[in-house]
């Protein structure tokens, strides 16, 4: 079948990629649950002087990860937080509890999400939607200090 579709584009940014600019974002969570790290980030892109380029996040952990989610409504981080509680238990009959008996549980909500994410930076801004954020997940129980390697790869102002 034929479908009718119409598809626009902006016109080409090109950027000379001469710059990697790194640094690691440590955050103490207070325990289960999103922290948006989108204002973090945006900071460490400012005073790395980016204009176009690739951003690359990293999650240096097995329990806990990164996510790209709604930032308008909580609700839907409340929801979020019920799903991931649902598709993995704590009272799952894991095997492995050496740190508690959420340890298994965060590994395999770990597993499903994200440890890296790459996002588009033009002319200094990322490149996100409207309702986008960027958060770091917290799938631990207790509070925990979790590090993200953050890079710039492209041009600078």
């Amino acid at each position: 079948m034929k479908g009718s579709h119409r598809i626009s584009r902006t016109p080409l940014a090109i950027a000379k990629f001469d710059t990697l600019v790194s640094a690691v974002l440590t955050l103490h969570t207070t325990g289960e649950g999103f922290v948006d790290i989108t204002a973090d980030v945006n900071a460490f892109l400012d005073e790395a002087a980016a204009r176009d380029g690739m951003l690359t996040l990293f999650c240096r952990h097995t329990s806990a990860s990164l996510t790209i989610q709604e930032n308008a409504d909580p609700a839907v981080l409340v929801d979020l937080t019920t799903a991931l509680r649902r598709f993995a238990p704590v009272d799952g009959g894991w095997v492995h509890d050496t740190e508690g008996p959420d340890d298994m549980p965060a590994h395999i909500r770990a597993m499903v999400t994200a440890t890296s994410l790459q996002i588009p930076v033009l002319r200094g801004e990322l490149v996100l939607g409207t309702w986008q954020a960027i958060y770091l997940i917290e799938h631990r129980r207790r509070p925990h200090a979790r590090e993200i390697v953050v890079q710039f790869a492209g041009s600078r102002d």
